[in-house]
């Protein structure tokens, strides 16, 4: 994994990148909130997808020219929605997709991290990403967390939370990594099968012991 630094006085700093992920209902955004309340920054991978989306981005040209005038709304935009269902029709238009998309949100990530480091060069940065390792981007970081969930506690909090059938629920949960392939990956496990409260005591314990 990367690990930045800079020389300072001769002194060599080291600036700790936590790369944070989890399945669907994991609560990793849960997980990302608490840890900037403990004087992390984080960098949400979501809102950067977002941003390169924007008209005006090279990342919108590709897009465009990849899948025609017919993603574009009446305002200039990409409509995510009319993509969404294209390209979740065929898997290799979804590559076509990704191909195009995640280098661009790392691109944009480690643009911010450089732009923080200059600013605090002794902070932690927390780059929180739902496809980390399927994008392969746990090579940002200095370590990888990962939030754990069973997948039948998942399927409970999904129903709760989008209020779709079980079938559904389960499809997205089939679609994602499992959770030993995440583990594989990970440097830190965080188990989040119980309370809200304990999930968020785990998080806590683990930044005190190395991340803080």
């Amino acid at each position: 994994m990367a690990l930045f630094s800079f020389a300072s006085n001769q002194e060599s700093i080291f600036v700790k990148i936590i790369c944070l992920t989890g399945g669907i209902a994991s609560g990793k955004s849960s997980a990302a909130m608490l840890l900037e309340s403990l004087g992390a920054k984080v960098i949400d991978a979501d809102k950067l997808g977002h941003r390169s989306y924007q008209k005006g981005t090279l990342t919108y040209d590709k897009l465009v020219k990849a899948f025609g005038s017919k993603i574009i709304r009446s305002d200039g935009e990409i409509d995510r929605k009319i993509l969404g269902t294209i390209v979740f029709k065929e898997k290799n238009l979804l590559r076509k997709l990704t191909d195009i998309v995640w280098p661009s949100i790392r691109l944009m990530a480690e643009r911010e991290i450089e732009a923080l480091k200059k600013t605090d060069k002794e902070t932690t940065i927390v780059f929180e990403a739902a496809v980390l390792i399927e994008a392969g981007w746990e090579t940002i970081g200095t370590e990888t967390w990962v939030i754990e969930v069973n997948p039948e506690v998942a399927i409970k909090r999904i129903l709760l939370r989008d209020k779709i059938s079980q079938s559904e629920a389960q499809a997205r949960i089939n679609s994602q990594l499992t959770n030993r392939e995440r583990a594989a990956k990970a440097d830190k496990i965080i188990t989040n099968n119980d309370s809200t409260e304990e999930f968020l005591r785990k998080v806590t314990q683990c930044w005190r012991l190395g991340a803080g």
